[in-house]
């Protein structure tokens, strides 16, 4: 059976940790910063495990050797 390909989209945005977990960056850190808070864009700055389920998703479909 052939290899089963990485999507290049996803291998730049989410990080396997060692646990298994799917690190992402977070979202709503681009643009219009003036109107959020100073907590918000302080606490966008790194990145955050994504949810189980959708971890699983990434994994599963993206990511298949993650």
């Amino acid at each position: 059976m052939p290899k089963m390909k990485t999507k290049s989209a996803a291998k730049k945005r989410f990080k396997i940790t060692g646990t298994g977990k799917v690190m992402a960056g977070a979202a709503h850190k681009r643009h219009r910063l003036i109107s959020k808070s100073k907590k918000a864009k302080r606490q966008n700055r790194r990145t955050a495990a994504l949810a189980k389920p959708d971890g699983i998703i990434v994994k599963r479909n993206f990511l298949p050797y993650g």
